[in-house]
């Protein structure tokens, strides 16, 4: 009997990733990547127009102060987003009630005259943003199966990443072309278009049957009907309880601390140390960082799905663990870091030393995203139904950790110097590597410790 039902099961299971075409999903994977694009535009084109704001509200603005404020509300944000599209209408209407939010708040910030003024904006233009990304890991974990989510995840990510790396030469050209309130102008233009397309393009991906809302009715429950459901976006944090989840969450950290370490005080570093002070050439530096990104996010997701066919067929079973063996291949992470502070702090030729640096840079990328995408793939993975609430509760965690850690690299490197604070940045991106070696090692018994109702083969 068994034997006869298994093929139907796997038929039946395998029809929920073949309800839309191929092309059809390359669409989705394109729209919500845009949403994406949208959320790291809003964080990176900010920091280099913070000068000018300055001066033209006639206030001291402190860059760590807005770029505080705005993660923490991304992180909010990016829970409350990922929380609905789970519970009630799905994605779509994510999508559809976040970037309007976004886009008031881009406007708002646009004619901002005061500082408190401009922070609140910020808030309501970050919350409005953050979403995008959660509920776009989501949709991919919607529309594809085990053993092609990585290289999907993988293009998000990495068109992600770049406009993160080229958003500050976005925002440092408006600034010094025209001003810093036409970057956000641009970006509720640039938000729009990518609601358009969510309103005439984008379908309903989650699973028949998967929302909360749907639990609620076979359950025999009701909900309010005169108000919406009040949901607890904070409860999606105590994923973090589980070691696996916590761990993945370290390595992706310290992996993008690698990233942040490099491009938040190349103007301090590098550009201080080879007289580089125009805003522009700064911000085109970052450039490199960006290709990497973009190259090495598509590369490790593939990389991470082959892992999973490969040793699937070799066991006999899936365990999921084996997709973070794509992260080892970042093992060179560590030695970018400490080669660009070496280069900057004894190379004094500007041409070699800048080069030098740039190849640093590109590097950096490339292994960035070698070691964070697979982790992003992970946690759809193992809680494939609480896919987008998952995502959500790592980046929050993530931002929290790189909010703190980033705070301290210029105050570091005044008082210790460019490198050893880029040494001391190594050491812990050799700590995640060997976290990533242990989770793989132990995360059966890892997984085991704390259970969240982990997903199986059959219900990826």
């Amino acid at each position: 009997m068994t034997n006869e039902e298994t093929p139907l099961l796997q038929s039946e299971h395998d029809l929920i990733y073949d309800r839309f075409s191929t092309e059809k999903k390359r669409l989705v994977v394109a729209i919500v990547s845009w949403g994406g694009l949208v959320s790291f535009f809003t964080t990176g084109t900010f920091l280099p127009s913070i000068p000018q704001i300055a001066q033209d509200l006639n206030s001291t603005v402190q860059p760590s102060t807005a770029v505080s404020i705005s993660i923490f509300a991304a992180s909010i944000g990016g829970l409350i987003g990922s929380k609905y599209s789970k519970f009630s209408d799905g994605r779509r209407p994510a999508y559809q009630w976040c970037l309007p939010v976004m886009i008031i708040g881009c406007l708002g910030v646009a004619r901002a005259q005061t500082v408190p003024e401009l922070m609140f904006w910020r808030v309501v233009q970050a919350m409005g943003a953050s979403p995008s990304l959660s509920v776009g890991a989501g949709v991919i974990g919607d529309i594809y199966k085990l053993e092609e989510r990585g290289a999907a995840l993988g293009s998000y990510y990495g068109t992600g990443l770049l406009g993160w790396s080229l958003a500050p030469t976005l925002g440092g050209a408006f600034a010094h072309y025209w001003t810093w309130r036409a970057i956000h102008y641009f970006l509720a233009i640039f938000a729009f278009g990518a609601l358009f397309c969510i309103y005439f393009l984008f379908p309903e991906t989650i699973h028949p049957g998967a929302r909360g809302i749907d639990e609620y009715e076979r359950l025999g429950k009701s909900l309010p009907k005169w108000r919406p459901a009040l949901l607890n976006p904070l409860s999606q944090l105590l994923v973090l309880r589980s070691p696996v989840i916590l761990s993945v969450s370290l390595i992706g950290s310290l992996a993008m601390l690698t990233d942040f370490t490099l491009m938040l005080p190349l103007p301090y570093t590098i550009g201080k140390r080879y007289g580089i002070d125009n805003e522009l050439i700064l911000g085109a530096l970052v450039i490199p960082l960006g290709i990497g990104n973009a190259i090495g996010s598509p590369l490790s997701g593939w990389i991470s799905d082959k892992m999973v066919i490969k040793h699937k067929k070799k066991r006999g079973y899936w365990y999921p663990e084996d997709r973070l063996r794509a992260c080892l291949y970042s093992f060179f992470l560590p030695l970018t870091v400490l080669a660009s502070g070496w280069v900057t702090t004894y190379i004094s030729n500007e041409t070699l030393g800048i080069t030098l640096n740039l190849v640093c840079l590109f590097i950096n990328g490339v292994g960035c995203d070698i070691a964070l995408t697979p982790c992003g793939a992970y946690v759809v993975d193992i809680l494939h139904s609480n896919s987008a609430e998952v995502t959500a509760a790592v980046n929050a965690f993530r931002s929290l950790v790189l909010a703190l850690s980033t705070a301290s690299l210029l105050p570091m490197i005044n008082a210790y110097g460019h490198l050893f604070t880029n040494a001391v940045i190594s050491l812990l991106a050799v700590g995640g590597f060997g976290l990533a070696i242990l989770t793989i090692a132990y995360g059966d018994a890892m997984r085991s410790w704390v259970d969240l109702g982990y997903s199986t083969v059959d219900s990826n």
